[in-house]
């Protein structure tokens, strides 16, 4: 998959998991949303030309080359006979459910230990990457829902104490957000033809680092017609739908025989 359609899938994963842990309305589905987005992308730190890899110069370089040794020294420590004879680094360590659930417990603990200038520098970096794929349009809500979070913890005056407080607390579901990212990357790009070593390090076949893709039928090839014109549409769809109090509204629109009311969305939560 490309970069905006891994971004875009990590939107629509937030705010649909978002509800689901606990998180109301807008003001704190909108940045949980956003953050998914943003490390969505985060696997691919794992090509040496990839857009996260470029994001922060030498630093972000300097973590991609270590994770590309990492991941070629593990697949050859670990490939199975079936394996592919392959250098093992792209599509390989950071493209794992054990990577998602190692990166997003790195970011519970570091936030959960540095408290809330750690949960900022973890927020900027996913919102940055975020903000590279997708652009101001798209992410004008989430970031009018961060504003609003902001002005409802702590008034008009802005970041402060309380809502440095509240920063702290959300170390549990920014946790939650990053894993989640890193996971949506991984099943979207199991739908392309090249798959994903999702599992990993669970044997199948024969091959540690089992691809898992579906049917011929149902990949698509990265860049092409397809994930351009169907899927990422698709998927910006869903987002829209999936927006709280969009869906119970369009299904009021639907199901009423008159005339509805406009909706304000929930952007606090209740």
């Amino acid at each position: 998959m490309m970069g905006r359609t891994h971004a875009a899938t990590g939107v629509l994963a937030g705010l649909l998991l978002g509800p689901a842990i606990g998180l109301e309305g807008l003001a704190e589905v909108g940045p949980f949303a956003a953050t998914c987005a943003g490390y969505a992308l985060l696997p691919d730190l794992d090509h040496p030309s990839s857009t996260i890899t470029r994001k922060l110069g030498p630093i972000t370089r300097v973590l991609s080359a270590a994770l590309r040794a990492m991941s070629a020294a593990l697949y050859r420590a670990t490939k199975g006979p079936r394996d592919e004879q392959c250098d093992g680094t792209h599509r390989h360590a950071t493209h794992t459910v054990l990577f998602a659930v190692i990166v997003g417990a790195v970011c519970w603990a570091t936030t959960t230990a540095w408290g809330s200038w750690a949960v900022l520098v973890w927020l900027a970096f996913g919102l940055l990457l975020a903000y590279d794929r997708l652009g101001k349009l798209m992410l004008l809500p989430f970031g009018l829902a961060a504003a609003g979070w902001i002005t409802q913890v702590d008034g008009p005056a802005g970041l402060g104490p309380a809502a440095l407080t509240a920063l702290e607390e959300s170390a549990g579901w920014l946790g939650i957000a990053v894993a989640a990212g890193a996971i949506t990357h991984c099943l979207g790009d199991a739908l392309t033809e090249s798959g994903c070593p999702f599992l990993f390090p669970l044997p199948i076949a024969g091959e540690t680092w089992y691809e898992l893709r579906p049917p011929s039928l149902l990949r698509f090839h990265t860049g092409k017609k397809v994930e351009n014109w169907l899927v990422f549409p698709l998927v910006v769809l869903g987002c829209v739908a999936a927006i709280p109090g969009v869906w119970p509204y369009l299904t009021e629109v639907f199901h009423s025989p008159g005339p509805v009311a406009a909706a304000s969305l929930p952007l606090k939560p209740r």
